[in-house]
């Protein structure tokens, strides 16, 4: 593929990206700067997160501010060009590589993967580049990195992406599949020629002007990188974890970034910026909701690579991230070109950045959508044996069951079950068995056809009832 540079796009009638917010004076910035430091220390603190960054795009300003250490062990000061590991975040660069190829002609939206992807044209799944993207494929969610540490992404799919893993028929609804970017990275190794890492460098990472980091390789000069860390509530005691994700895995979940990356991505995809390499046209395809694609909690509906996120009558587009023991989060509004990137070093700062949401309205103004918009309770019903069964996404097990009291309990992977409250509209919550808290855990599906309860949705993953209990 050749890629000229492209000229970023001029603000116009049809641009999305409005820039009428006044930016702050030097002084105001300043003042800022400061609060959401001291703010972000307070809340690291308070969650066991030993370091965290957040930038913030708005306004036509960027402001960035990081708190703590990359490493309890060495004590390494977070810094603004320090890489975290983002996990799943990673899918959305791999998404715009495919989609910077679809805009070279390399690719279209809808050939089928085993056009591209040869380990997939006998036995493997009839599915398209954008169902891949969208997560509509059918795909299962794919095996845990431990069992596949020794395969390449070609093994990987020919054990793990064929017709009879489905969950349900391409195209239908969405479940989240990190087997299907497993496939997207391929696909960019067969068109481009290059490893999936060379191609994200060269095509996507340096003009963005990221400084390439990649789990599983020695880490970038000159660049300091973080590891990721697991925290005890109960004990107080934070310690560093190992990243364990498989080299075929790479493009579902190997980049490290920091949150001035995550934002100069969302920028680049609002035609802002230094990169806007990628047409505006394809940009905005990508934020625009697949039909039939149901997120559930996840998200409030899927584009191609970004969850789109409901606030007022404004859709954002962004994408999490947890990688072991880190917790990363990227917004973007297309109306206003606002961009908010966070990363932490901890799997607790999930529940920071929920809090720092809020903080950074009442201190800028920048007001987040939640993940995702709360959903109207629908009225729980009895537990039925139309509910109960085993489901199957892949090598996961999920188990329910109407349990001695009477109400129906979840048990994944052989694990102790948990109580599962049901709704009349067929959504469902989980029980914290310690605190009693209903936590949204997903929805039942109906087979179109028969009507009966033939699939569950939980976690965005969905899992087909393979049998009776």
């Amino acid at each position: 593929m050749t890629r000229p540079p492209s000229p970023v796009p001029s603000p116009g009638k049809e641009c999305t990206v409005s820039r009428t917010t006044p930016a702050p004076s030097a002084e105001e910035r300043s003042k800022i700067r400061r609060v959401l430091e001291d703010r972000l220390t307070a809340l690291a603190r308070a969650h066991q997160v030993p370091g965290a960054q957040l930038a913030v795009h708005y306004g036509g300003m960027t402001l960035a501010v990081e708190t703590g250490v990359l490493d309890v062990d060495t004590g390494e000061p977070c810094t603004a060009d320090a890489a975290v590991p983002i996990g799943s975040i990673t899918k959305a660069y791999t998404a715009t590589v495919v989609m910077l190829l679809v805009a070279d002609g390399d690719v279209e939206l809808d050939d089928r993967l085993g056009d591209h992807v040869p380990e997939l044209r006998r036995a493997g799944p009839p599915c398209t580049v954008r169902q891949v993207l969208s997560h509509t494929a059918g795909l299962p969610s794919g095996p845990d990195s431990d069992q596949v540490a020794s395969l390449t992404a070609a093994r990987y799919l020919l054990d793990h992406c064929t017709d009879r893993t489905l969950v349900m028929p391409p195209g239908t609804d969405f479940s989240y599949s990190n087997a299907g970017f497993v496939a997207a990275g391929r696909l960019i190794e067969t068109v481009t020629g290059m490893s999936w890492q060379e191609a994200m460098r060269s095509v996507l990472l340096d003009p963005l002007g990221t400084v390439p980091s990649f789990i599983g390789t020695a880490g970038a000069p000159h660049r300091p990188t973080a590891r990721g860390h697991s925290a005890n509530k109960a004990t107080g005691r934070t310690r560093p974890v190992r990243q364990n994700l498989a080299p075929a895995e790479a493009a579902a979940g190997a980049l490290r970034a920091s949150a001035l990356d995550l934002v100069a991505l969302g920028r680049a995809h609002l035609g802002d910026g230094a990169a806007g390499s990628l047409p505006r046209g394809l940009a905005e395809e990508m934020r625009r909701p697949v039909p039939g694609a149901d997120p559930g909690v996840l998200a409030d509906g899927w584009g191609l690579g970004w969850g789109l996120f409901r606030h007022g009558d404004t859709l954002w587009f962004g994408h999490d991230g947890n990688a072991q023991g880190t917790s990363c989060f990227l917004r973007a509004d297309p109306a206003t070109g606002t961009v908010v990137g966070f990363t932490a070093n901890a799997g607790t700062g999930t529940e920071l950045w929920h809090e720092l949401t809020d903080v950074l309205g009442e201190i800028t103004g920048v007001r987040v959508p939640p993940t995702p918009t709360p959903r109207r309770r629908a009225t729980p019903m009895a537990a039925t044996s139309q509910c109960t069964g085993i489901y199957l996404n892949g090598d996961i097990e999920y188990q329910v069951t109407i349990g001695d009291g009477g109400g129906l309990a979840l048990s994944v992977d052989g694990d102790l079950p948990a109580p599962l409250v049901c709704h009349e509209d067929l959504t469902c919550d989980l029980v914290d068995p310690s605190s009693g808290r209903r936590l949204p855990g997903g929805r039942f599906v109906r087979d179109p056809r028969t009507g009966a309860v033939d699939r569950i949705q939980l976690s965005g993953r969905m899992a087909r009832k393979s049998a009776l209990v």
